[in-house]
């Protein structure tokens, strides 16, 4: 509904329980209307309206995260868990799941190396989470499926487009960047600060908002479509209503603010300076979390709206706010050329509007209110309050929030440097660490940490273990920490015992074959199963052996004329190389000799131009095990891969590329290979996947059948990460290659990793793998592409 004259949002309910920051919030699935919320007092709450009254009950308080907790996000229902899980992530660096009826976590996430401040759930069981170590992590279950690299500072928000399995990422290095199968498609440049949040409003339009004060809307191909202006700092949160495309958003303007059709249609202003967190319920009803611990609840709905004597009081409360003028929220004030009382008699022009006025000797900011024709008290306008510090996080430092931030002169002509910290750091850790990090003289350790001591009034967290308020120092109430020590890692703050950590070793065991994880009983086979399926899950290495070896040698002698003296071989190195051709090819009795190994390995150090014969007599002798076990041994096998990968160039020539790529295929024949190509797969996939871009049919065929060999081994071990990096590079070469022939190998590479695993059928499913094959299941020819894309189809 659009916010006509006399309508607009009016509190509903103010709800006090956490004891800090409100840090975030969502739309909660269960209880119906209900919402969750986190705090930088370490816990969630489950709030639940109640049918009485306009007001929310506080269903339970989660506890988990050894540090404050500043995301949450609602994983949707599974057969296992039909009213959802709750995730929350903190700067503890972990991110706990919880049932809705639980309040210790059911598993902790483990991987992120600083504090997760985003997450996002998608489809099948997915979720995505965002960092200050820069990097965003996808999970299944309990497991890390792949990390997202690639932004240059913290990673503040993430989102999830569930359709085509995209992920969105916005961060400190002032970019969004958009992510296919765990590559990155796109980077979105425009903001001239910090991206805060994210907000989906289609499959093709998204919503950032960042602490250049403005909003932007963007078209998924690149473009931004809208800029939106209206708040006048640090945007942190943005919540878009159902079913339309217009938001709301939140910030450290002390606003909650309401856009319709791409106006800020209304300005509601919060005893708070920081406006963490905003989220729209069902109902259109909006959540806010801010600075002072306090939820409030607004509302467009008459029914809902609070009563007067609670309205009063949130206005009583507004008005007495301290405002303070550094933050720029009311623009450049002059207090001696301010207006009297007399100014309010005039009414505003538009809602939200703001206005100073003067009276006797002190400075009140007043709002204007559309529906109620009045001028609304939002606080006084004090000095230099010196409260810049009171709110948390104030303080931006590389993209990360601190509560101070130093400037540190070490000596008058030198440079100064920034030392970040926070009141629950060491100082004396924190001293040694910046003098670490910038190089500086360790007799200046005690300086360092006194000084720091000095400038935060003793604001720090003793390393017994007492907490100590950092506004008024008295000790803070903690859950689940004992008066001892709290260095013992990772025992569960409830029961005292060890934490389930998922992926330990003690649960290590893996399903055997088709067993299905949750029942145990043998995975449900479809009624397709008729038709054999001969294509996978496939057991053995493919290879390349095609061989001329008279060719071969002719062109290794032809180019060995153009040989440079230093490469040239002599009349016995190539009788050599001919034998080792021989030995290799034919399934002679002799074994190739540590000789003729030595011959090769000059002749494939030849300069790319004149190298490719050589290659090929690599690629054809690696399958001969005496070979394979000599170049992929412990001893050599860095170089040799080292090499292969120098010919994966983009902008090398094609006939390496395609030798090197058969080589490496041809390398899993032997259990060495196969381990050196396990052991070294992620720098070996992320080069070769840089074939795709070429139009070389051959060299499309040689990658689909590298990702076939890994997919065989990957299959055998049930690693899910390796699974995970396999099936993004399947999906992504899948989107260019044309020829059938690379296509099928895929299809059969794609068949044999999701084969007897539920998590990565998943996962598959959620990469958006199953949109990207359909076209292959009506191929008329060949006729095996259709019929093993149909089996694939079943198992997702």
């Amino acid at each position: 509904a659009m916010a006509g004259e006399g309508s607009g949002y009016r509190l509903r309910r103010s709800l006090g329980g956490h004891g800090q920051d409100v840090r975030g919030l969502t739309r909660g699935l269960f209880p119906p209307g209900g919402f969750v919320s986190v705090s930088r007092d370490r816990t969630a709450r489950l709030w639940a309206p109640d049918g009485l009254n306009r007001g929310f009950t506080e269903m339970h308080c989660m506890s988990g995260h050894s540090n404050f907790v500043s995301c949450v996000c609602i994983i949707p229902p599974s057969d296992l868990y039909p009213r959802g899980l709750i995730a929350t992530g903190g700067n503890d660096h972990n991110i706990c799941i919880f049932t809705v009826d639980n309040s210790a976590p059911l598993y902790t996430l483990k991987g992120h190396k600083n504090t997760v401040c985003s997450l996002s759930s998608g489809k099948f069981g997915t979720l995505l989470s965002g960092s200050w170590d820069t990097t965003a992590k996808v999970w299944l279950n309990d497991r890390c499926m792949m990390t997202l690299q690639g932004h240059a500072a913290a990673i503040w928000a993430v989102k999830i487009l569930p359709e085509q399995g995209l992920m969105l990422t916005g961060s400190a290095d002032k970019t969004i960047k958009l992510w296919k199968a765990g590559r990155c498609e796109r980077t979105f440049t425009g903001h001239e600060d910090c991206v805060r949040g994210l907000a989906i409003l289609s499959e093709m339009e998204f919503l950032s908002c960042s602490n250049d004060a403005t909003v932007r809307r963007w078209q998924i191909s690149g473009e931004c479509l809208q800029v939106y202006y209206g708040h006048t700092n640090y945007i942190y949160s943005i919540s878009v209503f159902p079913q339309c495309k217009d938001f709301v958003t939140s910030g450290e303007d002390r606003s909650l603010r309401i856009w319709r059709q791409g106006e800020c249609a209304q300005t509601i202003r919060l005893p708070a300076q920081s406006v963490w967190c905003c989220c729209v319920l069902g109902n259109g009803d909006i959540v806010v979390g801010a600075s002072d611990g306090i939820i409030r609840v607004f509302t467009e709905s008459l029914e809902r709206t609070a009563s007067p004597e609670e309205i009063q009081a949130f206005e009583n409360e507004l008005s007495q706010a301290s405002i303070d003028p550094k933050t720029g929220d009311l623009g450049d004030i002059n207090a001696d050329d301010l207006p009297g009382r007399e100014h309010l008699k005039d009414p505003g022009t538009r809602d939200g509007q703001t206005r100073l006025i003067k009276d006797n000797g002190k400075v009140e900011a007043y709002q204007w209110s559309v529906s109620e024709g009045r001028w609304i008290k939002i606080g006084d306008v004090v000095g230099s309050s010196g409260a810049t510090q009171q709110t948390s996080g104030k303080v931006l430092f590389e993209g990360k929030e601190y509560d101070y931030v130093f400037t540190i002169d070490v000596n008058e002509s030198g440079p100064s440097y920034k030392l970040p910290y926070n009141i629950t750091d060491d100082p004396w850790l924190t001293a040694y660490n910046f003098l670490q990090k910038n190089d500086l003289n360790p007799m200046f350790l005690d300086q360092v940490a006194k000084f720091i001591m000095d400038n935060t009034k003793g604001q720090t967290l003793s390393t017994s273990a007492q907490y100590s308020d950092p506004f008024t120092g008295a000790g803070r109430y903690v859950p689940g920490s004992s008066s001892g020590s709290s260095t013992i890692p990772a025992a569960d703050p409830f029961t005292g015992a060890g934490r389930y950590v998922p992926g330990s070793a003690s649960n290590a065991a893996a399903p055997v074959g088709g067993v299905d994880p949750y029942t145990g009983k043998g995975a449900y086979q479809s009624a397709a199963a008729k038709v054999e399926n001969i294509y996978f899950p496939k057991q053995d290495a493919v290879t390349f052996d095609q061989a001329n070896p008279t060719q071969i040698l002719g062109k290794l002698k032809e180019l060995n004329g153009s040989a440079t003296e230093e490469h040239k071989l002599t009349e016995d190195d190539l009788i050599i190389l001919e034998k080792l051709l021989s030995a290799t090819c034919n399934n002679s009795a002799e074994t190739p000799t540590a000789q003729q190994l030595e011959t090769l390995w000059r002749a494939i150090n030849w300069p790319e131009d004149i190298v490719f014969p050589a290659l090929d007599i690599l690629r054809l002798s690696v399958r001969h095990p005496t070979v394979n076990e000599n170049f992929c041994s412990e001893k050599d096998h860095v170089q040799f891969i080292v090499l292969l990968l120098k010919f994966l160039n983009p902008k090398g020539k094609q006939a390496n590329q395609l030798l090197a790529l058969r080589a490496l295929c041809n390398c899993f024949v032997n259990q060495a290979g196969q381990k050196l190509m396990m052991e070294q797969r992620g720098e070996i996939m992320t080069q070769a996947i840089e074939m795709k871009s070429g139009t070389n049919k051959n060299i499309h065929i040689a990658l689909a059948t590298l990702t076939l060999n890994y997919a065989v081994c990957l299959h055998k071990v049930n690693n899910i990460e390796g699974k995970a990096q396999c099936l993004s590079v399947i999906s992504t070469v899948m989107e260019v290659v044309q020829d059938l022939e690379a296509v099928f190998r895929l299809l059969v590479a794609l068949g044999t990793l999701i084969s007897d695993d539920t998590s990565a059928v998943q996962l598959a499913k959620s990469l958006g793998v199953d949109s990207q094959i359909k076209k292959y299941a009506s191929v008329s020819e060949p006729a095996k592409v259709k019929e093993c894309c149909r089996f694939v189809l079943n198992l997702l």
